[in-house]
Parts: C-alpha cells; sequence; structure tokens
C-alpha cells in the first residue's frame, strides 16, 4: 500500500512540471496561428548553398509548388499561367518558364527582396509590357532569364547586381545607349537568334561591361566584327552572321579568349596572326569562305575549318618554326567539305605532337561529285592492324560525325579529351 502511496505521488508531481512547462506554450504558433512575436529572417543574399531553416510551413502562391527542401524556391512552370502570381517575399528563385505569360507588372514583385534568379523563359513577353523598373528594383538579382519570348527591345534598366542575362530566341533588333550601363557584375549575355544589325555597335554598348566572359551574337544580320569589346571576355560566339572580314590585330585587345566561333559566316581571308591568343583553345571557322591558312596558337587544341574552300594545309604558314620547349597543344582537325586532294604533310606531327585525330571526310574537289581522300579520318597511337580495321570498316568515320553533331548543337560544348 504504501509502495503504491509513492507511485501515486511521484506521477502527480510529473504531471504538475509538464503543466508548469507548457501552460503558456501556443500550440498555434506552430500549426497555422500567426505568432504575438515573430522573429524576423534576415537572408544573406550571397548564401546559395545552405538555406535557413523555417520553424513554420513557408508561404507559396496556390498556383506553384514550393518543395519543403528548398523553401527559397517557388515552382510555376509548365502551367498554362497568364500572369505572375503573387510572389512571397522569402522567395530567391522563381521558375516561370514555359507559360503563357505576356506581361511583367510590378504588382507581383511588391514585396520580394531577395531574389536572386528569376526564369520567364518560354513565354509571350513584349518589351512594351515590362513595367518601367520593374527588374531594376531587385537589388539582389544574379539571373534574369528572357530566351524564347517577343522582346523586341533590350528590356532596361537592370540591377547591377546581375550577372547573367539570357536573351537568345527574340526580336530585339536595336541596343540603346543606356541599356548596358550600370551593370558592373555581368559575365554573361545571350542575344544569339535576334534582328541585331551593325547598327547597334555605334553606342559601343559592350564596352562599359568590364567583368563580361561569355557573348553570345549568333543568327543575327552582323556584318562586322563587333568593336570595343571588353579585355576581359573569354568565349565569343558569331556564329550564323554575314561577317566577312576580321580586322588586322582585332583580338589584341582580347588576350583572355578561350573559345571563339564563327562558323557560317562569309570570312574568305584572315590575317595570317589573327589567332595568335595565348589562351585560345577552340577555334571553330567552318563553314565560311577560306582558302588559305593561318597561323595556330601553341595553345590551340581544337581547330574546326569545315566546309571551305581550302585547297592545301600549308603546314609551314600553320607552324613556321619548332620550339621543343614551347609543344603545340593542337589534337583535332576538322577538314572535311573543302578542296584537298591529298592529306596534310606529315611534317605537321613534328609541329603538332600531339595531335591525334585530322578528319578529312568527303572533299569538294569537283562540283559535279565529291570525292574523299584514302583515309577518310587519321588517328594516332594505333596499331596498324587497328588503323586498317578502322579504316576498311568506317568505324572511325562514324564515331567521329556523332561527337561533331554534338558539338554543333550547344555552344561551347565541352572540349574533346
Amino acid at each position: 500500500m504504501r509502495i503504491l502511496s509513492y507511485s501515486l505521488i511521484l506521477h502527480l508531481f510529473w504531471a504538475a512540471l509538464v503543466f508548469c512547462q507548457y501552460e503558456d506554450y501556443d500550440f498555434e504558433d506552430e500549426y497555422g496561428g500567426e505568432p504575438d512575436h515573430q522573429v524576423p529572417y534576415y537572408f544573406n543574399p550571397d548564401a546559395q548553398v545552405e538555406a535557413p531553416r523555417f520553424p513554420f510551413p513557408v508561404e507559396c502562391a496556390k498556383e506553384c509548388f514550393c518543395p519543403p527542401a528548398f523553401p527559397l524556391s517557388m515552382y510555376c512552370d509548365h502551367r498554362k499561367l497568364k500572369t505572375i502570381p503573387n510572389i512571397p517575399s522569402h522567395v530567391q528563385q522563381l521558375y516561370l518558364q514555359n507559360n503563357n505569360i505576356e506581361a511583367v507588372p510590378a504588382g507581383p514583385f511588391t514585396n520580394v527582396t531577395f531574389i536572386r534568379e528569376i526564369n520567364l523563359s518560354y513565354n509571350n513577353i513584349k518589351f512594351h509590357m515590362i513595367d518601367d523598373g520593374v527588374f531594376a528594383k531587385l537589388s539582389h538579382l544574379v539571373q534574369l532569364h528572357l530566351q524564347h519570348n517577343e522582346l523586341e527591345e533590350f528590356p532596361f534598366p537592370l540591377p547591377s547586381s546581375l550577372e547573367r542575362l539570357l536573351l537568345g530566341f527574340n526580336n530585339i533588333s536595336r541596343l540603346p545607349a543606356n541599356a548596358l550601363e550600370g551593370l558592373p557584375n555581368m559575365t554573361t549575355l545571350d542575344l544569339c537568334n535576334n534582328l541585331l544589325d551593325d547598327s547597334v555597335f555605334k553606342e559601343k554598348p559592350f564596352s562599359n561591361l568590364k567583368n563580361l566572359m561569355q557573348l553570345n551574337l549568333c543568327n543575327n544580320k552582323l556584318q562586322t566584327m563587333p568593336p570595343d569589346l571588353p579585355p576581359s571576355l573569354r568565349h565569343l560566339s558569331l556564329e550564323n552572321n554575314s561577317i566577312s572580314h576580321i580586322p588586322e590585330n582585332y583580338f589584341h585587345r582580347l588576350p583572355h579568349i578561350i573559345a571563339l566561333r564563327m562558323s557560317h559566316n562569309n570570312l574568305q581571308d584572315v590575317p595570317h596572326n589573327t589567332f595568335n591568343l595565348p589562351n585560345l583553345l577552340e577555334l571553330n571557322l567552318g563553314h565560311n569562305k577560306l582558302k588559305q591558312m593561318f597561323y595556330i596558337p601553341r595553345s590551340l587544341q581544337h581547330l574546326y575549318i569545315e566546309d571551305n574552300e581550302i585547297e592545301n594545309i600549308n603546314v609551314t604558314v600553320m607552324c613556321p618554326t619548332l620550339d621543343p620547349l614551347n609543344i603545340k597543344q593542337l589534337t583535332y582537325i576538322r577538314v572535311d567539305q573543302n578542296k584537298l586532294t591529298s592529306p596534310i604533310s606529315t611534317y605537321a606531327f613534328f609541329c603538332f605532337p600531339l595531335i591525334r585525330t585530322i578528319y578529312y571526310g568527303e572533299q569538294n574537289v569537283t562540283v559535279s561529285r565529291p570525292s574523299q581522300l584514302r583515309t577518310p579520318v587519321f588517328r594516332r597511337f594505333l596499331t596498324p592492324e587497328e588503323f586498317q580495321e578502322a579504316e576498311d570498316n568506317h568505324e572511325t568515320l562514324n564515331q567521329e560525325t556523332e561527337e561533331d553533331h554534338e558539338a554543333e548543337d550547344s555552344y561551347f560544348h565541352p572540349y574533346y579529351h
């Protein structure tokens, strides 16, 4: 009986402790109610890896999805939306691509403070339907995706924080003088597949982008090289234009170029030392009207000169001297669809000891019938038996053309290794 009494007293004492501990606790604070004293959350705009932990369910637009694992992101893509929903103040990544949105009003962004990325690609947005200054007020915006819309003009003003701006596949035909002012952090600008011509260069729009590293101007109406590009540039894409001439010493102001793509233009001749750049790794001049070779810098690894009018590959022009202490890095050459009648001179393998593949393919020796060199693809470091088998079965030819097609279909495809 005494043991039972002690047990009852202990249970009553424990119950009292529990009641005292939670008598002031309001469960609505955690389950849907509004707390009396909510501690504000302060976001570090530079923190991208670790998100703050929310002790309560985050707000989300009813049309969208906000994953609990990524509380700073709101996914509204592929939902046939015609308008932009209201955006909660905590959102940092907003995905609205592949909808039917036609306008960007200021209203939904009223309370947005720390947003870093907005994706509005694949919509129906026009320039005059973007409220003035709607993007400029987003002082932490880093990436803005507006490709595949109906923009007729460059969407400015923009915030100084912006680093990546993607405007490909629109109808932009001009760049106002002040369109790209006040963007010191811009590193990537994509303007491919628009209606830009040489008149956009009159105001030197790119000269103030001191940190620009990638500029894409492919598939426009350019006839001359863009002047006054910033020295910081690493990647330059000018494919599918009508450029016929590269001024001498043009690249002296661009010593950091890594990849240059100028396929599908009207180039007929280039000065001998045009591409003498210390960091150039990839050079694509395919589908032009070149007749002569040019100097190959030590750093170059991949050279594309297919579909030109080259009759003879002069190795001494490409490599005037041998320097055992500075071996040239060229490993891949594509020369199909030219007018070659014989393979490249074996002297090339002294100048370019690392070369592994020369893709000859078919040659346009006559107008009526293309011809094929005896060795369509040359590969180094194969045994005679392996090389003969590859030549007989055209296995190497098929493999190379697949890789080449993959490279043609992407911006700055990773280099072949």
